[in-house]
């Protein structure tokens, strides 16, 4: 695994670069074993807790449940992770000005769980599609993934323009891979879990990062509001929502949401302006064609 800060930016490249041509990679051992493994145990009370899906979409035989980030700190290390980060500011950052945490779930397909419905996640928005890419997905094996236990199945070439084909892609791929790997892929490739036709249970964390002005799909707020996001560090903390979107999206009281963890906050709060640089530009110039108000 390369983690030294001269070859970083080439494998940020060579991911990125994969996701674009594919719409999809494994990119290996990028935890340690260990750290997939506490987590898992941390969620395994929580796992056993749950109950079962309802729906077709979500499956009868699958338990799914998400705030992660409040159930164990081993968590974090997967919202944080910084090749991944790169990876979506880099095919994301073209679209928005901040990127965003849209979800973190926890899923176990228990045995004789059918293979799920193939979906692209983008379409949970009526966006433009074939033009923008919405989210990247990382999906993170707790337990080994192969193709009897439900590996997640990719449709290689099923991204970006080719999502607007409604033809069903006659080539997929059982992403199958150890704990401590990640399964990356856009928001606009065909995907979906595969059947469980054996007698263990297949765990995983999907983890998705999206555009920073839409609505993710986890509502970030009620997962983690003030008194729990409070604690978190400050890159944490702006990724699931304690930031402003520049021009002024997602404010609190005209200013950055992060106000709301301190522990001196005003009665009363003046707006601040959040613009991006060329509209800042742009209101200092009819400002000063206006001449200064008196």
């Amino acid at each position: 695994m390369i983690r030294n800060s001269t070859a970083q930016p080439v494998r940020i490249e060579a991911v990125s670069e994969d996701l674009e041509r594919e719409g999809w990679r494994i990119v290996p051992n990028l935890l340690p074993r260990g750290s997939i493994e506490a987590l898992d145990e941390d969620l395994g009370p929580v796992f056993a807790a749950t109950p079962f899906c309802e729906g077709d979409f979500y499956g009868a035989r699958t338990k799914r449940f998400g705030s992660l980030l409040k159930r164990t700190p081993c968590a974090a290390a997967l919202a944080l992770e910084p090749l991944i980060l790169a990876v979506c500011q880099r095919l994301l950052g073209q679209w928005c000005d901040t990127i965003q945490l849209n979800l973190m779930q926890a899923i176990a397909l228990h045995p004789g769980a059918p293979a799920q419905f193939p979906h692209r996640d983008q379409d949970m928005w009526a966006g433009v599609k074939g033009e923008v890419e919405y989210l990247v997905n990382v999906m993170w094996p707790l337990t080994r993934f192969t193709v009897e236990n439900g590996a997640t199945i990719i449709y290689p070439n099923s991204h970006g323009k080719a999502a607007l084909n409604d033809a069903m892609p006659s080539h997929s791929i059982a992403a199958e891979c150890e704990p401590g790997d990640a399964i990356v892929f856009l928001g606009s490739t065909l995907h979906g879990a595969g059947a469980n036709r054996t007698s263990e249970v297949r765990r995983a964390v999907v983890v998705s990062f999206c555009l920073g002005w839409l609505k993710p799909y986890e509502n970030q707020w009620l997962a983690y509001p003030p008194s729990v996001a409070r604690a978190f560090p400050p890159e944490l903390a702006a990724l699931v929502g304690y930031r402003q979107h520049r021009p002024n999206l997602g404010n609190y009281e005209g200013v950055c949401p992060s106000i709301l963890l301190t522990d001196c906050l005003a009665d009363h709060i003046g707006a601040v302006d959040a613009l991006r640089p060329d509209q800042a530009e742009a209101v200092a110039a009819h400002r000063a064609s206006q001449g200064r108000v008196r």
